[in-house]
């Protein structure tokens, strides 16, 4: 049991670690030049939030798993929406930080707080501890796009 634990809390924090490869360069030098709103949050806001985003979502996503059965068709929805939301969410460093593409990115995550949104749908008549265990991350991506938003308004010379 705690392997499946640890495992499915774990997953979500290989995107982020693979994300930091992109932001480790890029948040000293292209970054630091973008205008940003003034109730930006500071830099180490972001990695607090996120390891424990990530800690509830791959929480949560066990939840499911163990509450469907494993990886049965019942799954497939809530696990398969899950999986999606994830690769959106691994998807928009690279995006962001590596093709320094502010536009695609802005879509980028839009598109994934709509899916987010819709495995939380999927996930709440099979366990609301792992719904609500979602409700941070979706409003953390609330204020993430709101952030993007305005990066993208503000920088227009900056995507490239």
């Amino acid at each position: 049991m705690w392997t499946h634990i640890l495992g499915f809390t774990a997953l979500p924090h290989v995107g982020g670690i693979v994300g930091s490869l992109y932001t480790r360069t890029e948040v000293s030098t292209w970054y630091k030049t973008l205008k940003k709103p003034a109730w930006w949050p500071p830099n180490r806001v972001f990695l607090i939030a996120w390891t424990t985003l990530y800690t509830g979502m791959g929480y949560g996503s066990y939840l499911i798993w163990k509450e469907v059965g494993g990886f049965t068709s019942t799954a497939s929805v809530p696990l398969g929406l899950y999986g999606a939301q994830l690769a959106l969410n691994w998807a928009w460093t690279p995006i962001f930080f590596g093709a320094h593409n502010l536009k695609l990115a802005l879509v980028e995550i839009v598109i994934l707080s709509g899916t987010v949104a819709a495995t939380m749908v999927s996930w709440y008549p099979i366990n609301k501890t792992a719904t609500l265990l979602m409700v941070p991350y979706l409003m953390w991506l609330t204020l993430a796009s709101s952030l993007s938003y305005c990066i993208w308004r503000d920088n227009p010379d900056k995507e490239e």
